[in-house]
């Protein structure tokens, strides 16, 4: 009885329907995790990003404003202070606009505007 009990144990590891459901959900475990390897999370681009701007230009990052996927990698807002000042509300901010590629490293990145901390942004009307 013990052999017949494995023989037909062993018949439906080998049928070919059970396989295959087993083999398609091991692929679909694989495709998951090797996506996740190689591209980073957004959490990790974000601290990449404030990491690698901070390094090139020496001024910590304060918050992100913006961030988003691009077809190209991923495109962030970052707030930063550039001069202290006191009273707090008098110091100059400035915003930069960082690029990254699809791996999480600086492409490049540029100043968009520059601001007192304490003031609101200010719609431009009229080319002021």
């Amino acid at each position: 009885m013990t052999n017949t009990k494995n023989s037909s144990e062993s018949q439906n590891s080998r049928n070919p329907r059970s396989s295959q459901d087993s083999t398609k959900g091991a692929e679909k475990d694989t495709g998951n995790n090797s996506g996740d390897e190689r591209r980073p999370a957004a959490i990790e681009v974000l601290r990449q990003a404030r990491a690698q701007l901070a390094e090139l230009t020496g001024m910590s990052a304060e918050n992100v404003s913006s961030f988003e996927q691009t077809e190209d990698g991923w495109s962030l807002e970052v707030e930063v202070l550039e001069l202290a000042r006191v009273p707090d509300t008098m110091s100059l901010m400035a915003s930069y606009q960082v690029d990254l590629d699809p791996d999480g490293q600086l492409t490049g990145y540029r100043r968009v505007r520059r601001y007192e901390r304490g003031r609101a942004d200010a719609h431009r009307q009229g080319g002021r």
